[in-house]
């Protein structure tokens, strides 16, 4: 009796809750639709594929406990683990195959098909040519389905943790307390342009382990505003940050601030179907007149490196760059006025361009220090800024002429930057379409042998950037900054940390 009066005595145990600001408002939580950096975020706290992220962003076993390949590579085996949807159904294989073939059927229009484009019969589904039901993936019985691919691809466990390769159940529901998940966390609400809030999932298979009950994810635009929220304690993790403070950040936070090198390009889209941009002088004379050197060296102060090629060169194996890379910026320069004077343009005469971009500080200071790089070579560049999602819908509906964005890698390998400018591919802002990198990628695409593939690859690069469809600018650091009270965090390339592997101090 004295030891359950003690044991009532005790106070309950608080609730944990974890505040991230993660920059921007999601446009949507529908795995299919899913391409930006924050939905990925929130969507892997609620999801788990058949491989998912350890704490530092590497892939480990998720739905599926273990899997075989064929020695030519082309077949993989997945066994999949005893688990349960949050509504207690069992999460099936056929909860794969249904959400694969949903993502690839053209009716669903989904920003991420390319990338299960290496699964048998993809891209013909993709482009209407085949029915869904001919993807190259059988759901053996209820834990085992056969994967078939185009070609060999070692990093197939690094793709299958993307949201395009998320399993869905039967009529699947995209809002709070409806949407039914199998990952650590319940979308418990979603309030637009203020909080996503997730709750712990007493049904995920490994919820003895998740120490957090509760997460919050703030879209945070105004990243000077997120940084002293994040002082005051308002929020315990913030990305990205703003640059101009990264040197407050370091003398007045020792540890918070962290700076990761990635796998991921900044770049500015040409709208190929604008006349005046279609013309390969302009789309040079702008490459030619964007000082890279200044941005990085002298406006963001990251330590990045400057872009002059598509493929981040930790991937690139061939040295893949713009021709005009050991020029002087006085001579690019120069040059770029001849080329706008030969196209028709001069100082009694601009080129007018709009010039879209997020709000967020850093990108308004990049903006305008293009606008004044500009103005030597006779455009006028006019800036308009919106909100992400609203910039991606431009991006994707081609109502643009010159835009701001990122790609961060999905996977470790070049094919992944250089698929977005293949003919058809959702994430070909571009529109470019040449049919002869449309070949080169395709045969990298049938290719068994490594060396011969990379050699493809850089192919498909020199053609493209021949044509000069993107303004490469520079190959991009993550920041991100992490309050006093939040254990677990792991610095790594992706800066992808999922809130299972966090904790409350």
């Amino acid at each position: 009796m004295f030891a359950l009066s003690l044991l009532a005595s005790l106070p309950a145990q608080a609730e944990t809750v974890l505040n991230r600001g993660a920059g921007a408002e999601p446009e949507s939580l529908d795995p299919a639709h899913a391409g930006s950096v924050m939905e990925a975020n929130i969507l892997g706290d609620m999801m788990v594929g058949l491989t998912t992220l350890d704490a530092a962003a590497r892939p480990i076993p998720g739905m599926a406990e273990r899997w075989e390949t064929s020695v030519d590579g082309l077949t993989w085996t997945f066994h999949l683990r005893k688990a349960r949807w949050s509504n207690g159904a069992a999460v099936t294989a056929q909860d794969f195959l249904f959400a694969w073939r949903r993502v690839l059927d053209p009716k669903t229009a989904s920003r991420t098909a390319q990338n299960l484009w290496l699964l048998k019969n993809a891209r013909g589904i993709s482009a209407g040519n085949m029915a869904p039901t001919a993807l190259g993936v059988i759901a053996s019985d209820a834990a085992t389905l056969k994967v078939t691919l185009e070609y060999p691809a070692p990093y197939l466990p690094e793709l299958l943790t993307l949201a395009c390769a998320l399993p869905l159940p039967p009529n699947p529901v995209f809002k709070p307390g409806a949407t039914f998940v199998n990952g650590p966390y319940l979308l418990k609400a979603w309030a637009p342009n203020d909080h996503v809030t997730l709750a712990k999932n007493p049904r995920f298979y490994d919820a003895a382990s998740v120490k957090i009950d509760t997460v919050n994810y703030y879209p945070t635009v105004d990243t000077q505003g997120a940084l002293r929220r994040l002082r005051a304690g308002e929020l315990d993790m913030q990305t990205p940050l703003p640059t101009a403070q990264l040197p407050w950040l370091k003398a007045n936070m020792p540890g918070a601030a962290h700076v990761m090198p990635s796998l991921a390009l900044a770049y500015l889209p040409i709208n190929l179907r604008d006349p005046a941009l279609a013309d390969i002088r302009v789309r040079r004379a702008l490459n030619l007149a964007y000082d890279r050197e200044a941005v990085t060296a002298k406006v963001l102060k990251l330590n990045e490196t400057p872009a002059y090629s598509y493929v981040p060169p930790q991937l690139a194996r061939g040295g893949q760059q713009l021709d005009f890379k050991s020029m002087p910026m006085p001579a690019r320069v120069a040059m770029a006025r001849l080329l706008m004077q030969d196209a028709g343009y001069g100082p009694f005469n601009k080129l007018t361009l709009t010039y879209l971009t997020p709000g967020n500080p850093d990108n308004k200071r990049l903006a305008a220090v293009f606008q004044a790089m500009a103005r030597q070579i006779f455009v006028d560049v006019r800036i308009v800024t919106a909100d992400y999602p609203l910039v991606l819908r431009a991006l994707r509906q081609g109502q643009y002429q010159l835009a701001y964005t990122n790609w961060l890698a999905d996977f470790s390998d070049a094919a992944n930057f250089l698929d977005l400018l293949r003919s058809g591919s959702p994430g070909n802002y571009a529109r470019y379409s040449n049919a002869r990198f449309d070949a080169a990628m395709a045969a990298a695409q049938g290719q068994p042998d490594p060396a011969k593939r990379t050699a493809l690859l850089q192919a498909a690069e020199n053609i493209a950037l021949a044509d000069m469809p993107w303004v490469p600018i520079r190959f991009l650091s993550q920041t991100e900054a992490v309050g006093p009270r939040v254990g677990g965090y792991v610095q790594n390339q992706w800066d992808f940390n999922r809130s299972r592997w966090l904790w409350i101090k």
